[in-house]
This record gives C-alpha cells, sequence and structure tokens, in this order.
C-alpha cells in the first residue's frame, strides 16, 4: 500500500470559524506544488476533510492530476481526529494507493502512528506531503519513503 498525506496549503489566519478558513493565493500555489510531486503516481482515491481550505487543496490537486474519479469528503479527516480512528478508515476502504488531505495536528500524528507506533511524526508545514508505504495501513507497519515541503 502507498499512501500520500497532505496538509493543507496556507489558510486564512481569521474566518467566522476553523472550518471555513479559505487557502491564500500562496496557499493555492504551495497545494499546486504538491500536485507536481503525485504526477504520475497511480491514486485510487483522493480523500479530504470536509474544512473549506482541505476541500481547496484537495480540489486543486483533483484538478491539476486530471483525476477521473470524484473527490471524496469524509469527517474522520478533522484537525483532531484520533489517528487509530483514521488507520481503521483506511483499512475498511481496502486500498492500495490513497490520497489524504487534511490538517495539523493529525497529519504529523497519523504519520508518526503508522510509521513509529506512536503519534509523534515529522513536521508538516502547509501543503508539505508525505509518502508512506507498507503492506498493511497499521501504526508501526509503514514506512516514510519521502517527505516534501513546497
Amino acid at each position: 500500500m502507498k499512501l500520500w498525506v497532505l496538509r493543507h496549503g496556507e489558510a486564512e489566519p481569521h474566518a467566522a470559524s476553523d472550518a471555513e478558513r479559505r487557502l491564500t493565493a500562496h496557499g493555492r500555489e504551495q497545494a499546486l506544488r504538491s500536485a507536481a510531486v503525485l504526477l504520475g503516481q497511480p491514486l485510487q482515491m483522493i480523500v479530504a476533510s470536509p474544512y473549506v481550505r482541505a476541500q481547496q487543496t484537495a480540489g486543486l490537486v483533483h484538478e491539476a492530476l486530471g483525476f477521473d474519479k470524484p473527490l471524496h469528503t469524509v469527517p474522520w479527516l478533522t484537525p483532531d481526529t484520533d489517528p487509530q480512528h483514521v488507520i481503521a478508515e483506511l483499512d475498511r476502504l481496502g486500498l492500495d494507493n490513497v490520497l489524504l488531505v487534511s490538517h495539523q495536528p493529525l497529519v504529523s500524528c497519523l504519520v508518526g502512528m503508522l510509521e513509529k507506533g506512536r503519534p509523534q511524526g515529522p513536521p508538516m508545514s502547509t501543503a508539505s506531503l508525505a509518502e508512506l508505504e507498507g503492506d498493511w495501513p497499521l501504526a508501526g507497519l509503514m514506512s516514510l519513503r519521502s517527505l516534501f515541503h513546497p
């Protein structure tokens, strides 16, 4: 299995709620630079948080890749979701090549959990893209292959 974990691009500092924060122009550029890393990857699904900035980031990636399947929005990719819950959802999907678009602290915690079995992963700035690989999406059983920071 190959799992790609993308943090949304830079977002506005304020909005009516955290979920409504939109990408800045710089955040859109960051998302497109990360999308370029994914060119040629045989993604089966793009899964995103329902928050506006993650939806915008996923939409930019979707368009840049010319992805022919719909974007999947799920409630289990919000900032404070337990990484173990995300791992269980990934297992249910049963796919081999997936992109997740989410937020801090979840993205770092998830990468750490999958790679080392504990929720202390690498720092991931806006639009950072982690590539993990392993036989199963289980805690401590995946390898961090690359980490791209635009």
